[in-house]
């Protein structure tokens, strides 16, 4: 598996944090939004993403979780600023997520999966684990809908993708689950590295995201 680890991100919505890049060929079978608006299959992030999937960019897993285990303490990144958590595209590699789970021991890593975890028990289990020992996997819902059968599996906080015109307006799912708007995404005064929100295991909100980039309709059709 190929990933890369930038130390300090040039992203504007993400601050100078570390972030991670994942192979495209990790993205589970099941994601929706493959081929179909995902944001990372456009702009300037897929041209670094395309690098990284044809091995012109990074390294193995064994070299990034070195570089994870490097990371100063206390640093909070994120994972996977594209590309999903390792696997076979139907199961998460277990042994390989409690490597990383090891190596962030200390820091504040987080990141997100669209794994399924309504039907594989599997994948429950690992997404718990890692959540439990300190390493926060959100479950990426793709409506409101989706949103609530996930939190209902307790297993770690939740994030949904919102029809690109969510204004910043609190909303609900259909259960009454309290649904808040990434602040980053409309305000400039905020980054991932100023709000730290993702990166909250215990948290009682679920995040909501705007559909965008070049194919935001897709997906804001789908999160509709």
């Amino acid at each position: 598996m190929q990933v890369s680890l930038t130390l300090k991100s040039r992203n504007a919505k993400t601050g100078d944090i570390p972030v991670s890049t994942t192979t495209a060929e990790s993205c589970p079978a099941g994601c929706v939004f493959k081929g179909n608006g995902c944001y990372a299959e456009s702009g300037p992030l897929a041209i670094w993403w395309r690098k990284v999937t044809n091995e012109q960019a990074g390294g193995t897993w064994v070299d990034f979780i070195a570089a994870v285990a490097n990371l100063p303490a206390g640093i909070l990144w994120r994972h996977n600023q594209a590309g999903d958590l390792p696997g076979n595209k139907i199961t998460i590699d277990s042994g390989a997520v409690a490597k990383l789970v090891v190596a962030n021991a200390g820091k504040r890593g987080f990141t997100y999966t669209h794994y399924d975890a309504l039907q594989n028990a599997s994948n429950r289990a690992t997404i718990a684990n890692a959540n439990a020992a300190g390493f926060t996997i959100n479950l990426s819902a793709n409506n409101l809908d989706h949103a609530d059968k996930l939190a209902a599996l307790a297993i770690g906080p939740v994030v949904v993708v919102l029809p690109a015109d969510a204004g910043s307006d609190k909303r609900e799912t259909p259960a009454g689950r309290t649904v808040i708007t990434c602040p980053a995404t409309y305000r400039d005064d905020v980054t991932c590295k100023s709000c730290g929100l993702c990166a909250v295991r215990d948290r009682k909100v679920i995040v909501g995201f705007p559909a965008h980039g070049a194919s935001k309709r897709k997906a804001s059709a789908l999160a509709a």
